[in-house]
């Protein structure tokens, strides 16, 4: 496994979208490799692949293990130093090897071309500017094979306005009891931005032990609008689903929505 240790985390709390220590715990609670119903979707869509998979925003390995355990060639990186030492204990578990490397959508390399790139769980409105954004679709596409597929899930518009707080627990193994409580600050509706303030809190015998505060922010995509950022970045048969429901098309209720799209085989398309 070619993953090193961790990078020191900027000592500015405020960083956005950080992933430290206590959110890493509890996504590891909440989300255990293979636990969302997109890993059936995933595995379909790719059988029959040839080539190496990128998931971008691997985290903890909640959707990269069970593709590696389906016979899939993946490697992945993320950000967090947090999320990536996780999913390589998740790994290592399991007797998995892959390759796991520390880097941001922003400046993330490799020397190879992959068959597909994997941008689940709507990861990819963690990217909440627009410019870069649509420069992190063009590495993207600079990293793809040519007839390489690109999937992203995303948001629908409404999470822009969602005010309602986020307030869960969960309960370790070992008996504490970890408290999230989020909120949003602020929304911009002219640059689709939002951010919120995640307060993670641990719980033992009654008293309060440690807390974590993340700052979230997000830039939601109108469905037409990221159609069009596609089309810019060069990639062609670009289609949209939604909710992982093969053939399902986006609607009113829809949870989230099912970008694929690929490299042309000649040209930018």
């Amino acid at each position: 496994m070619t993953y090193a240790e961790p990078i020191p985390a900027p000592t500015n709390a405020f960083v956005p979208n950080r992933y430290g220590a206590m959110c890493t715990e509890v996504y590891d609670l909440d989300k255990p490799p293979g636990s969302l119903p997109d890993v059936d979707f995933y595995v379909q869509r790719l059988a029959g692949l040839d080539g190496p998979i990128l998931e971008a925003g691997c985290g903890t390995g909640r959707l990269l293990i069970p593709l590696l355990e389906a016979g899939f060639e993946v490697e992945g990186f993320d950000r967090s130093g947090d999320m990536l030492a996780s999913c390589a204990r998740h790994c290592a578990g399991r007797g998995l090897s892959p390759a796991l490397r520390q880097m941001s959508f922003q400046d993330f390399a490799y020397d190879h071309d992959f068959a597909a790139i994997l941008v689940p769980a709507g990861t990819f409105t963690l990217l909440d500017d627009f410019a870069e954004a649509l420069a992190v679709l063009k590495r993207f596409f600079d990293h793809l094979r040519p007839g390489g597929r690109l999937m992203i899930d995303l948001l629908p518009l409404g999470y822009l306005v969602n005010e309602r707080p986020d307030i869960r627990t969960w309960t370790t193994p070992e008996g504490d009891v970890l408290r999230i409580e989020g909120r949003a600050v602020e929304i911009d509706l002219l640059r689709q931005r939002r951010v919120t303030h995640d307060r993670y809190e641990r719980w033992r015998n009654g008293r309060l032990v440690e807390s974590e505060l993340e700052v979230m922010a997000f830039r939601i995509w109108g469905l037409k609008e990221f159609e069009l950022a596609l089309a810019a970045a060069g990639f062609g048969e670009i289609s949209i689903g939604a909710d992982h429901q093969p053939g399902r098309r986006p609607g009113r209720s829809s949870r989230i929505l099912n970008f694929e799209a690929r490299r042309p085989v000649q040209g930018r398309g």
